[in-house]
């Protein structure tokens, strides 16, 4: 076990020398925004009691890997499956850069695979927090239209 800042994490990510699930990439995309844990404190203390926000990231099967849509984005639906009962699928033939491309307002997690993953925010966080720095674990860029 080996402590490290979260700017290194990612470079362990990257590096495949670690793994990460989705939501734990953003948060270490998140944390990226703070230098110290002094801030981190500062930050949190600041904004806690702003409330907080439910999420349930929403999968869409693109025809070359998936994007996890979460709340704001454009593609994300009006009524989220909370539960798992609806058993909602978004799946479309067209690749995730296509996505990217014809897309502007974005809140979501692009996954070409296990190891490539990309943070894409471009809408205001709510609750006065903070948006995750944008972070892609390889070299793909879809940052033109941000």
């Amino acid at each position: 076990l080996q402590w490290s800042s979260p700017p290194e994490a990612i470079e362990h990510f990257k590096s495949q020398e670690i793994w990460f699930a989705p939501p734990q990439f953003y948060e270490l995309c998140r944390l990226c925004n703070f230098s110290s844990l002094h801030e981190l404190h500062k930050f949190n203390s600041e904004r806690a009691l702003e409330g907080c926000e439910r999420w349930m990231p929403v999968i869409l099967t693109a025809s070359d890997g998936y994007i996890q849509l979460l709340p704001g984005d454009e593609l994300y639906p009006e009524d989220p499956d909370y539960t798992g009962e609806k058993k909602i699928t978004l799946s479309t033939d067209k690749k995730v850069e296509d996505l990217m491309k014809e897309g502007s307002i974005f809140h979501r997690i692009v996954i070409k695979n296990i190891n490539d993953l990309a943070v894409y925010v471009n809408i205001q966080a709510k609750y006065k927090h903070m948006n995750p720095v944008m972070i892609n674990s390889n070299n793909s860029d879809y940052n033109s239209r941000l």
